[in-house]
């Protein structure tokens, strides 16, 4: 089969790769030329326009969409559908928003063009070497895109889950749980470290891997992580929100669905992002004035503040 493949970051570059391993064949297209020089190295056909990228595709065309969610999709199609033809396909494989796709779906079937969507599970490892692959599709698209799916996921690791716009909301769910399962890894270990015994973090998640009940890929990677840097001393404590997790919270909020480990752990990612809570600044103040509890003071704040900052007091 081929593919026109738009996005080569970590994702998109080994996923075109291992769509090669299989025997398919990817033309190459991103938004600046060295990331396509870099795939041309590695046996893709690259494309510096996407006039030139659809120009390289054998009619019927398919063209799949590695690339951020939102406006960029909306920006990639808005160029890229006037060069097309009826009965041809494109498959979003970000993580664009349920919603979203529907919204596409429906403005690219006016044009007789064909448009699933896939989450796209695994990682840059999985995208490499076989992910998993939740796809919405009409049933004929997706008989269609069915032999693809198979070559480049693991044994099991593809399914279509229903009409578009289902794969990204089986995708969205999954990375909520996936939110949920890393915050309570990383509560046990911090216990952990603090326990009132010298325990060796990477043994410990190593052994976890084999036999219990919380094995599995993140464990895995977590004893990578650790043997890396036993004490994490080497990352700031930031763990960023990338959006699917809001979004599985909005969607269980309106469902009135009681998500609150999910919840939580999206709350957890936006506290990590903050230098200084001033809710919790509020509190210590509050517990103070009722109760004259300590407080800890923020020198460097109340320097600034007096205009002694920068100077010895």
């Amino acid at each position: 089969m081929q593919i026109g493949l738009i996005g080569l970051g970590r994702m998109g570059l080994n996923l075109a790769l291992n769509m090669m391993d299989h025997g398919h064949e990817v033309v190459g297209n991103a938004r600046t030329r060295a990331t396509v020089d870099k795939a041309v190295t590695q046996g893709v056909k690259g494309a510096y326009s996407l006039k030139e990228l659809v120009g390289k595709l054998t009619v019927p065309r398919l063209v799949w969409l590695m690339i951020p969610a939102g406006k960029a999709v909306d920006d990639v199609l808005e160029q890229l559908v006037p060069l097309l033809a009826p009965g041809d396909s494109i498959v979003d494989g970000g993580n664009s928003h349920y919603q979203d796709t529907l919204r596409r779906y429906e403005s690219l079937k006016t044009r007789g063009i064909r448009f699933a969507d896939s989450g796209t599970s695994g990682g840059i490892e999985g995208a490499r070497y076989g992910a998993c692959c939740m796809v919405g599709a009409e049933y004929e698209l997706f008989a269609y895109l069915e032999p693809l799916f198979k070559d480049i996921t693991v044994p099991g690791g593809y399914l279509h889950t229903g009409p578009t716009g289902s794969g990204h909301y089986v995708k969205m769910v999954h990375n909520g749980i996936e939110y949920g399962m890393m915050q309570a890894i990383g509560e046990g270990m911090e216990v952990l470290a603090k326990a009132p015994f010298e325990l060796d973090l990477r043994e410990v998640a190593r052994v976890w891997r084999y036999g219990s009940v919380i094995r599995g890929w993140l464990m895995d990677l977590m004893e990578k992580a650790l043997a890396k840097d036993n004490t994490l001393e080497g990352i700031k404590d930031i763990a960023y929100s990338s959006g699917e997790g809001l979004w599985t919270v909005e969607e269980a909020l309106r469902l009135k669905v009681p998500a609150p480990v999910i919840t939580a752990a999206l709350l957890m990612r936006y506290r990590s992002e903050q230098e200084e809570s001033f809710a919790t600044k509020v509190v210590a103040a509050l517990r103070h004035e009722f109760g004259g509890h300590d407080m800890a003071k923020n020198r460097e704040g109340l320097d600034k503040r007096l205009g002694f900052r920068g100077r010895k007091i």
